[in-house]
């Protein structure tokens, strides 16, 4: 079974408001073993929204509106409905009653246009809201002469989810074959996307029932694997054998196998391997230092470290000759390297971190030029220097260059 979630509401094709609801209703869809294969949000226009209900009854067995249930002029999504499927609304006069009875028990008159909240599709069951004035409606009907479940439902999350899970769900368990549905989430480092996809797209394709997406994204691309069977064992297995052979062919520029970010896989290589870091970080201003103690319990391994911007302070907080500088320029291998071995020194550290480059968008010169950065990681044994050209605004520079800084030190405890 597919579902589709139609998001009704003006107010979320602003910059203002955004859909959380249908985040919400996937996860208790997929539960069930449906995929939700649209989502759509649609302005409260009569005509769009008969136009969206029509094309959502057509292609989904599961077709869930939210939202447009209330009492104004623009609360549309009973009459779009019927106007797709071709039935008629009436108002149950029962509903009514009980509009006016809410008031009534709050001092309050009914306006009259709240009534509007009691026409019901022919044929539907009505859903009872006992966090709001608004009904719902489940409607088992047919559409071009295939079986379609129509649930409208109103839009406020506590409304939604009181709803959904005391009515909808019971409802659907009775209609839905028992499966089950299991998802892996593989983070590759510091690759593109292509030169991944041209790798693995022979591997994954293979397996029909395994849905693959790859996103990428600031330094890493992401493999979101999703299967759906009678049993969770099976959908689980199913999605194992994929992930092993990606895992396999792409070797250790695999990071994650359960959805971990890259700052928490460092954190616990550091805390298995017992070991400290300590940072000193240029343009990336402390970014490196921010993502690590972003991760519970990253006090057991990282101690800290410097932002040293200026060339004064990498000279004075961490150590850094100016003749160095003056020799190499502050965005150069030598200062990050002299920055990385310098601050684990000084902090007592295992594994120093140093970070210069260009983050823009000023600054840059032809034979240094902006989003050059220079990545250096030290255990005092041995050293690695990476020198990176990352393209886009400040931001993005600064992104990609604490991916790159924590992907050495991952690779580096590894």
């Amino acid at each position: 079974m597919i579902a589709e979630i139609i998001a009704v509401g003006s107010e979320m094709l602003t910059p203002y408001r955004q859909d959380t609801n249908s985040l919400f209703l996937t996860g208790r869809l997929n539960e069930l073993g449906i995929i939700v294969a649209f989502k759509t949000i649609v302005g409260d226009n009569l005509d769009h929204l008969t136009s969206a209900a029509r094309t959502a009854i057509g292609r989904a067995d599961l077709a869930i509106f939210m939202g447009g249930m209330g009492p104004t002029q623009d609360d549309l999504t009973r009459e779009a409905v019927a106007a797709a499927v071709g039935i008629e609304l009436k108002r149950d006069h029962e509903i009514v009653t009980a509009l006016y009875k809410r008031f009534a028990e709050r001092r309050l008159q009914m306006p009259e246009n709240n009534a509007q909240q009691a026409d019901v599709l022919q044929g539907a069951v009505i859903l009872p809201n006992s966090k709001g004035t608004a009904p719902g409606q489940w409607l088992e009907t047919e559409f071009d002469g295939k079986p379609r479940i129509i649930a409208l439902i109103p839009g406020p999350p506590h409304e939604v989810r009181e709803m959904w899970d005391t009515d909808c769900m019971v409802r659907l368990r009775e209609k839905v074959p028992p499966a089950a549905m299991a998802t892996r989430v593989l983070k590759v480092a510091m690759m593109g996307e292509s030169a991944v996809d041209l790798r693995t797209s022979p591997i994954y394709k293979k397996y029909a029932n395994v849905e693959t997406t790859v996103l990428a994204g600031q330094g890493q691309v992401e493999f979101h694997l999703r299967a759906t069977a009678a049993t969770k064992d099976e959908a689980q297995a199913e999605v194992d054998h994929l992930a092993d052979e990606l895992e396999e062919e792409l070797e250790d520029a695999v990071f994650s196998s359960s959805g971990e970010s890259l700052e928490e896989i460092v954190s616990y290589y550091l805390q298995m391997r017992n070991a400290k870091l300590a940072v000193a970080e240029s343009c990336t201003g402390g970014m490196i230092a921010e993502r690590i103690t972003s991760v519970a319990g990253s006090s057991r391994s990282f101690l800290g470290g410097v932002v040293v911007y200026s060339n004064d302070l990498k000279t004075l907080f961490a150590d850094v000759p100016p003749l160095m500088i003056e020799a190499h320029g502050a965005v150069s291998k030598e200062v990050a390297l002299a920055l990385a071995e310098n601050i684990r020194e000084l902090c007592n550290a295992d594994i120093g971190v140093g970070v210069t480059g260009i983050a823009g968008p000023g600054g840059g010169t032809e034979e240094k030029p902006v989003g050059l950065v220079f990545i250096a990681v030290s255990d005092g044994h041995k050293h690695e220097v990476v020198q990176r050209r990352f393209f886009g605004d400040r931001e993005r520079v600064r992104r990609w260059a604490s991916q790159q800084a924590l992907d050495m030190v991952r690779r580096m405890l590894i």
